[in-house]
């Protein structure tokens, strides 16, 4: 039989002891030599330097992206702030502008109320009105216990705006010159000729109302001419201003007029209405409401 063969084994402290002398021998050739630097700068230079520049770009863009998530957050808290300081100063300015046209209102009442210093007269708002574009009929915040009544005239704007027709304890209900249903004892101021004018809702989508029956005729009344409540009427009080005719042209008949006025009143805002409590005595006259 063949004999085994035996294995070559080194003995471990024999194994140790060229272990270290490789690494002495490593040790002094690093030590004294460049020859084993190159490959690893290049293997650095290669592998190493790469990844440490890919890391570095990652760091750099997670640090960018970090800076501009701040930022962002500041300008949302920024734009915050600022959102409801605009949202207060519009609070603000929607209030003064509110304040102005009340102030505008209220000096024009003043400025009517002057003009008309003979009549006695109570201050009053609107509270509703009809459905439609037009203030034809609608609802005041006084009445009878604030001593209205009835056929008391009504002024806002430049002039007469209409009467009164039902009033409850706090309230009271007005029928304007434009309704369908008005019609009142008129007179030019120029001429003092007289005529009758009629609420007309569908003409005030141009902006005027009617008047007929003037006795003059076009001659002597012309475009622009002040037309007021007469001293006939037995509704409304005289010289209240009514409009200023807008056109005229004869009857068939050639003995009287007719045309359109444009109201001195603005029938399509009205807020706040002076009531003259003063009245018209009373007695009747034929076609007139």
């Amino acid at each position: 039989m063949r004999r085994k063969r035996q294995k070559f084994t080194i003995p471990s402290k024999y194994l140790l002891l060229i272990m270290t002398c490789v690494c002495v021998l490593f040790m002094a050739v690093t030590f004294f030599t460049d020859f084993l630097a190159s490959p690893l700068s290049n293997f650095a230079g290669g592998v190493i330097l790469p990844f440490q520049s890919g890391i570095s770009k990652v760091g750099s863009w997670m640090s960018v992206r970090s800076q501009e998530l701040k930022s962002i957050r500041d300008i949302m808290q920024e734009n915050e702030a600022l959102q409801a300081q605009v949202d207060a100063l519009t609070i603000e300015n929607n209030s003064l502008q509110q304040d102005k046209y009340e102030l505008n209102n209220l000096r024009q009442l003043y400025k009517l109320d002057e003009e008309y210093a003979e009549y006695q007269k109570v201050g009053a708002r609107v509270v509703s009105k009809e459905t439609g574009n037009w203030f034809h009929s609608f609802v005041i915040n006084k009445g009878s216990l604030d001593g209205l009544e009835p056929d008391m005239n009504v002024m806002a704007g430049s002039g007469l705006v209409g009467r009164i027709t039902e009033v409850g304890d706090h309230w009271a209900k007005v029928m304007s010159i434009i309704d369908d249903n008005s019609n009142v004892s008129a007179m030019v101021l120029s001429t003092e000729d007289s005529c009758i004018v009629q609420g007309n809702l569908e003409t005030m989508d141009q902006g005027v109302i009617t008047f007929s029956k003037l006795v003059n005729g076009e001659t002597a009344v012309k475009e622009g001419d002040k037309v007021v409540t007469s001293y006939i009427s037995t509704k409304y009080l005289p010289g209240i201003l009514i409009g200023y005719v807008t056109q005229i042209e004869s009857d068939s008949n050639n003995l009287t007029s007719s045309g359109t006025i444009t109201p001195a009143v603005d029938f399509a805002h009205l807020e706040e209405v002076l009531v003259i409590t003063d009245q018209k005595a009373s007695y009747t006259e034929a076609g007139e409401n």
